[in-house]
C-alpha cells in the first residue's frame, strides 16, 4: 500500500501563509500542517486550527530556534541582545555543537513553553518536526526525543532523503548542499529514536524540492514513491499584500504561491488515482500499519 501525507510547514508565519495553507486543506491536498508556536499569525489561525476535524488533518509542533522571538524570557545563548532568536545560518552553527550543556537547558526550556504553548490552546500534536529542520541538530535532538516522549507526540520527521536523480533540473547548487547536510543530520539522529516508542514515516520528500514544486514534478513523485507511508514536505502559500514585513517575512513568495498552485491543480489528484497512492493525516498511535514503524 502506498500512503501520502502531505505536511504544510510553517503554519503561523504569516496570515497570507495561514490562508494558503487552510485553503489547500480545505481542498483536500494537505493532510498534515505544522505550526510555529510563536508565529505572529497563530492567534489569528487557532480558531480554524480547532475547528478543523482530527480525523481529516493532524498537527504537529514546526519548533523553532531560530526566527523571530522565543516564549522564553532571558535566554542567552540562542538569542542576541534585542532578545530574539539569531537567524538561520547563526542558529544552525550554534546548533551543531555537541556536549554545551547550557545551551541544551536553554533549548529544552524553548521546547517545553513552544509544546505547552500549543497543548494548551487545545491543540492535539500528533508529530514533531523543526523549523529549518532545527530538531535533528547534534544540540536539539536529545531533547526533541524527550519531549516527544513526555508530550507523547507520536510521530518525528526524520529527513532523511536519497539525493534526486542525475540530471535532475532546477537544483541550485547551495539547495543541494543544504539538502544534504540536513538528510546526513537526520540519519544521525535516527539512532536517538531506537528503544524509543516514537515513529517515523517509511520515506521522507521534499529537500529538494524548495521553490520548485511543480504539476509536473509533483505527477512524477507520485509515479515513483514506494509502498509504505512517506512524507512529503511541502510550503504552500499566498503572497501578501502589501509585502508582509517581520521576522517570518522572507518566507512568503511567490514560490509558496506557485506550490499551493501545483497542490491545487487536477492533475494532482489524477496522478494519485493512476498511481494507487492514499491520502492520510499523521496516523493515530494504533492505526499505523506495520511498515510505518520506525
Amino acid at each position: 500500500m502506498k500512503r501520502l501525507i502531505v505536511n504544510a510547514d510553517d503554519l503561523g508565519a504569516d496570515a497570507s501563509r495561514d490562508a494558503g495553507i487552510f485553503e489547500a486543506i480545505r481542498a483536500g491536498v494537505v493532510t498534515s500542517a505544522s505550526i510555529l508556536a510563536n508565529g505572529p499569525s497563530l492567534g489569528n489561525s487557532l480558531r480554524k486550527i480547532l475547528s478543523l476535524p482530527p480525523d481529516k488533518i493532524s498537527w504537529g509542533i514546526h519548533l523553532n530556534l531560530s526566527e523571530g522571538t522565543p516564549l522564553t524570557e532571558g535566554l542567552r545563548r540562542l538569542c542576541g541582545k534585542d532578545g530574539r532568536f539569531l537567524g538561520k545560518a547563526p542558529a544552525h552553527e550554534l546548533l551543531s555543537r555537541r556536549g554545551d550543556a547550557e545551551l541544551e537547558k536553554e533549548i529544552a526550556l524553548e521546547m517545553e513553553a513552544q509544546i505547552s504553548s500549543l497543548q494548551n490552546s487545545g491543540i492535539l500534536l500528533s508529530h514533531l518536526d523543526g523549523h529549518q529542520h532545527a530538531h535533528v541538530f547534534p544540540a536539539v535532538i536529545r531533547a526533541a526525543v524527550g519531549a516527544a516522549e513526555f508530550h507523547k507526540i507520536p510521530w518525528m520527521r526524520i529527513p532523511e532523503e536519497p539525493d534526486p536523480s542525475p540530471g535532475e533540473e532546477g537544483v541550485s547548487g547551495l539547495s543541494m548542499a543544504e539538502a544534504r547536510n540536513f538528510s546526513r543530520l537526520a540519519r544521525e539522529a535516527r539512532i536517538h529514536l531506537q528503544g524509543t516508542e516514537i515513529l517515523t514515516t517509511d520515506h521522507f520528500l521534499g529537500l529538494y524540492l524548495k521553490g520548485r514544486l511543480t504539476p509536473g514534478i509533483l505527477k512524477e513523485i507520485l509515479r515513483r514513491i514506494p509502498p509504505g507511508l512517506t512524507e512529503l514536505m511541502v510550503h504552500p502559500g499566498r503572497v501578501p499584500s502589501p509585502p508582509a514585513a517581520g521576522a517570518f517575512s522572507s518566507f512568503s513568495t511567490p514560490e509558496r504561491e506557485k506550490e499551493l498552485e501545483a497542490l491545487l491543480d487536477a492533475g494532482f489528484r489524477l496522478f494519485l488515482r493512476e498511481n494507487g497512492v492514499e491520502m492520510t493525516p499523521f496516523p493515530k498511535t494504533g492505526e499505523c500499519p506495520p511498515s510505518c514503524a520506525s
